[in-house]
């Protein structure tokens, strides 16, 4: 089936997936033999995928993305396709509630940069909401955060220390450590925020 397979071979060739594996590694300053302790794989047969004289299963390709934190998409994007510019319109935004399904709410959230590919970081507008402080639960993640109050005035709680933060006020933390929100007052407050892992 020799036609079959150059037709297969031409079809995935277009997307220079063993270049776009060999770019996120050298990034990484990563050896094969390093990767290979990453993902269970042998560095030979990462090799052979760089230098694309094999095509990955999408599990080995699943493999591979876990370990630089990208989605597979990153791999069957089209480079000339690629969207190094991102535009969300405000009508396209969608709104959600900080963790479905929760009474208390702290805050609704808009993703401001989801048509970006290849994202170093997350942006979001915040909507706070009025929430008791009895009731908060902290929330954490790997990384930094950056959060710029809009309008209103909030309550940032970061490990035991709380921040009072009003209008055009802006605030950078290590995420890592337990934090919360919580708006000040009954007037709406809302804000933007940037995470970087």
């Amino acid at each position: 089936m020799p036609a079959a397979n150059d037709a297969i071979a031409e079809g995935l060739g277009r997307y220079s997936i063993g270049e776009k594996l060999r770019s996120l590694r050298l990034r990484k300053s990563m050896g094969l033999v390093e990767l290979g302790k990453h993902t269970g794989l042998s560095a030979g047969l990462l090799s052979k995928l760089e230098r694309g004289k094999l095509f990955p299963t999408l599990p080995t390709l699943l493999r591979i993305a876990m370990a630089f934190g990208v989605g597979l998409d990153y791999f069957f994007t089209d480079e000339r396709k690629r969207h190094a510019v991102g535009i969300v319109r405000r009508e396209e935004r969608m709104r959600f509630p900080e963790r479905p399904g929760m009474r208390d709410v702290q805050y609704y959230f808009e993703c401001l940069d989801y048509k970006s590919t290849e994202r170093k970081l997350s942006a979001y507008l915040a909507d706070f909401q009025d929430a008791s402080s009895e009731k908060l639960k902290t929330h954490n993640h790997a990384g930094v955060e950056f959060l710029y109050v809009l309008k209103g005035s909030l309550t940032v709680k970061i490990g035991s220390d709380e921040y009072t933060l009003d209008a055009e006020d802006a605030i950078y933390f290590d995420s890592s450590v337990p934090h919360s929100y919580r708006r000040r007052g009954s007037k709406p407050c809302t804000g933007a925020i940037v995470t970087v892992p």
